[in-house]
């Protein structure tokens, strides 16, 4: 049970951290909101704690911590570990889960690149779909189909969010466009990142990455449809929001480098109602064949993971060990040479 005064902090960090899924939570059941706020929360918190911390490889291994101490019972004398140790306990969370979370984010803190889209779909699935699987855990789904379909949603949203800010990204040093896609169009990543610039090529780009997720969402539909009836508002609104996001890159011809695609109260209200009406019709439509459809592979482990008959598995990663063994000696790197610095203005004072 999430202490009263912990879900408040929660979900007023969400109101402000995640406008989103705060507008598309309003629809879930009390009993899959509150703990989704709790999920949600802790999710933003090891996301900001990375970003604004210099001390990478520091940042996630403390984060790796305070997954000890939650999963032992013992959270850290905070509102959004409290509150993600009641989750744990409650719902059974496979640590697996949120560890893939963290491997993404180490990703990002060492700022690693995409060769592939298959690569990029790899980085989402940690990212994104883990946070979906997780959701399905709160919703006592854990069928493996289901599972794969939120997965789908998951890579779908993070797809959008990177087509909506490859300006953003880029001018803070920032590329998760494929590789192979600039090489394809004569760029490199240095010359994209010093002058980018919507020219016809990144707009293609752009274009391909929506194009993906449209295609992800629509697989991600089959899933919504047998989940409890009750959470099913919630995530169609989700799906729609998210996909209004791309609606508005599109509207802009796939721009997202001089401008930042936003949405509006107006329109989180009309894809709030239509998610109620996509809600109500799954419950006479019959059901979609794509629900059988395979997991993508980049998000397959996530759906073994969590499914109900998954065997406990280890808390700690191998590639997790080795992203952190990467982000540790770029940390040790990063003071070396700034210890050389501060040796070579000393010996010019």
């Amino acid at each position: 049970m999430i202490a009263p005064q912990d879900l408040a902090h929660c979900t007023e960090a969400i109101r402000h951290g995640s406008r989103s899924f705060h507008a598309a939570s309003k629809l879930l059941p009390r009993r899959v909101r509150d703990p989704a706020l709790a999920l949600y929360a802790f999710c933003r918190l090891a996301d900001d704690a990375v970003d604004e911390n210099r001390e990478k490889a520091a940042a996630v291994l403390s984060l790796h911590e305070r997954l000890d101490l939650v999963y032992a019972g013992r959270p850290r004398n905070a509102p959004a570990d409290r509150a993600f140790a009641a989750i744990i306990d409650g719902f059974d969370m496979p640590r697996a889960l949120p560890e893939a979370l963290l491997e993404g984010l180490a990703w990002d803190a060492e700022g690693r690149r995409y060769e592939t889209l298959s690569e990029l779909r790899a980085y989402s699935a940690r990212v994104a779909s883990a946070v979906g699987a997780m959701m399905c855990v709160l919703m006592r789904m854990r069928e493996r189909d289901a599972l794969a379909r939120a997965c789908d949603l998951g890579v779908a949203m993070q797809l959008t969010n990177i087509a909506r800010d490859v300006g953003e990204d880029a001018r803070e040093g920032r590329l998760y466009l494929p590789l192979e896609w600039l090489s394809e169009a004569g760029m490199t990543p240095e010359t994209f990142l010093r002058t980018p610039a919507p020219d016809a090529e990144v707009r293609r780009m752009v274009r391909r990455l929506l194009m993906e997720a449209d295609t992800l969402y629509a697989r991600s539909e089959a899933g919504i449809a047998v989940l409890p009836l009750s959470a099913r508002p919630g995530i169609y609104a989700a799906r729609y929001i998210y996909a209004g996001i791309g609606a508005q890159v599109r509207g802009a011809g796939h721009d997202s480098i001089t401008r930042r695609a936003r949405t509006n109260g107006t329109q989180k209200l009309g894809w709030l109602m239509l998610a109620l009406l996509r809600a109500a019709g799954s419950v006479i439509l019959p059901g979609s064949p794509v629900i059988y459809a395979k997991a993508l592979p980049e998000t397959e482990y996530l759906v073994r993971a969590a499914a109900q008959d998954a065997p406990r598995a280890a808390d700690w990663s191998d590639t997790l060990y080795e992203a952190l063994a990467r982000l540790k000696a770029q940390d040790v790197a990063r003071e070396a040479g700034l210890s050389r610095d501060v040796g070579r203005v000393r010996e010019t004072a």
